[in-house]
């Protein structure tokens, strides 16, 4: 008979081969360092959307969103406004201008977008902060997709978290030192389709269990303790206006991710562009929702769970069949490996071209060994730090998720807005978003993390805005 555990790990061994499958393949397409970065340029709407949405949609989504749910109740929901218009301000306002300015420039990467316009030694240092940023803050987010491999893996069989986490690391270094790009993009699509079915199935099954949306809102209501019960939890009066708009501040953000918007650099057209912007807000609107009900059909269901970032792993052996459960399982390390490679991809680039490029020594016409060993010592790191410093998946992406957007975000908004932003304030913009949310995140936690998230933010803005002026006309 089968059990659930065969089941699971049957359905992750034909996942992961088909993975590396996929590495292989994408190993021939990959020849120097466009290739291995950005896909020679030739990324369609549908790959591009897909890979996009679940490199942004990280275990955080399905664990960590599912997880508020379950301990907040109502209050997560602001969670829901907060990614949606995220994807939106990403494919309306970054998109189109992101793939045409930077196919103009050149630009392989971000970093290298972002500093173009300058020369010398100030472009050098916007070259290195801007890497130092990253391999900072994507040590930290990788960790916590590596931690979420742990958590899969002992839910599922019970596997100490130690060795689960180099399982999970082993796999992805696999398939992303192969193929660089084209294999992060590809199976990105898969790791995408098996989310938004993880989503749509799961919360489906939730919803039925708790006998539908009435005796879920009943639930809902006599579960939720006194303090609790409002859409701002615990807070009222200009606190909870404070917990509302932190929260909504996680969609600011999106702009000033690496991984993501390099998907945008490597789109092969403004069609691809239009194209792609359906595919992707479907798919953020169907997965966010999704995480939310199931958390909130969880918090009816389930009383008591240790660990809410568990619900979902929970949800799959309660309410579904062991093949089924073994999909879910696949989901949540598909979300692990979505953001995992791409960030791997980034980091990779930091380290091997964007810092050569700060000391003139380009990478154009290949030295590919040297960015897989990058790839390959990153993932180490990552590993040492999810073993050594464990923390909730949830806290621990928001962090590296507001350090990179307030350093990248606000400037790259400002130079998509057309304008020329001196070199001594792009340096100033980067500096100033990221320390403040370092800062931030070491001061007591204020409601909703506002000053986190919004403070840094505005500041680097208005740093950018100040120091920019309107190109001459033409």
């Amino acid at each position: 008979m089968l059990t659930p555990e065969s089941a699971i790990l049957a359905t992750l061994v034909g996942y992961f081969a088909l993975l590396v499958v996929i590495g292989v393949w994408a190993s021939r397409r990959t020849h120097d360092a466009a290739d291995f970065f950005l896909g020679g340029r030739r990324l369609g709407p549908w790959i591009a959307a897909l890979s996009a949405s679940a490199s942004s949609s990280s275990a955080w989504t399905l664990l960590g969103v599912s997880g508020a749910a379950y301990l907040w109740g109502l209050p997560a929901l602001w969670l829901f406004p907060a990614t949606v218009t995220g994807f939106a301000i990403n494919w309306y306002w970054v998109a189109p201008r992101l793939q045409r300015m930077s196919r103009e420039t050149g630009s392989l990467t971000l970093t290298e977008f972002l500093a173009a316009p300058s020369a010398g030694t100030e472009r050098r240092a916007i070259l290195r902060l801007s890497s130092g940023v990253i391999v900072f803050a994507f040590l930290f987010y990788v960790a916590a997709q590596f931690q979420a491999a742990g958590l899969a893996f002992a839910a599922s069989f019970g596997w100490p978290a130690n060795a689960s986490i180099a399982a999970g690391a082993a796999i992805v270094v696999l398939y992303t030192w192969l193929g660089g790009f084209w294999a992060v993009s590809v199976t990105d699509v898969v790791q995408g389709l098996l989310m938004v079915t993880a989503a749509v199935l799961l919360p489906s099954a939730a919803l039925a269990a708790v006998g539908g949306p009435v005796p879920l809102i009943d639930g809902l209501r006599a579960a939720a303790s006194a303090d609790a019960a409002g859409l701002a939890g615990s807070y009222s009066g200009v606190l909870g206006v404070a917990f509302v708009l932190g929260t909504l501040g996680i969609g600011l953000g999106y702009p000033g991710q690496p991984h993501v918007v390099n998907r945008f650099m490597a789109l092969r057209g403004a069609d691809a562009v239009a194209a792609g912007r359906a595919i992707a807000l479907a798919w953020a609107v169907l997965v966010y929702a999704g995480m939310l009900l199931l958390g909130l059909c969880g918090r009816v269901l389930f009383a008591g769970v240790p660990d809410g970032e568990q619900v979902l792993f929970h949800a799959a052996r309660s309410l579904l069949p062991p093949a089924l459960a073994g999909l879910m399982i696949a989901a949540v390390l598909s979300a692990i490996m979505s953001t995992a490679d791409s960030q791997l991809l980034v980091l990779s680039s930091s380290v091997s071209w964007d810092l050569r490029l700060a000391g003139d020594r380009g990478l154009r016409n290949g030295a590919l060994g040297g960015m897989r060993a990058v790839v390959a010592a990153v993932s180490l790191l990552a590993v040492l730090l999810a073993i050594a410093a464990p923390a909730t998946i949830f806290a621990r992406v928001l962090f590296a998720w507001h350090a990179l957007g307030s350093a990248f975000g606000p400037l790259l908004v400002v130079r998509l807005a057309g304008r020329r932003v001196a070199s001594g304030a792009a340096l100033a913009s980067i500096a100033l978003g990221f320390s403040l949310t370092v800062v931030f995140f070491w001061l007591p936690d204020t409601p909703g993390d506002w000053l986190e998230r919004l403070v840094p933010l505005g500041a680097a803005a208005a740093v950018a805005w100040i120091g920019s002026s309107a190109p001459p006309p033409r």
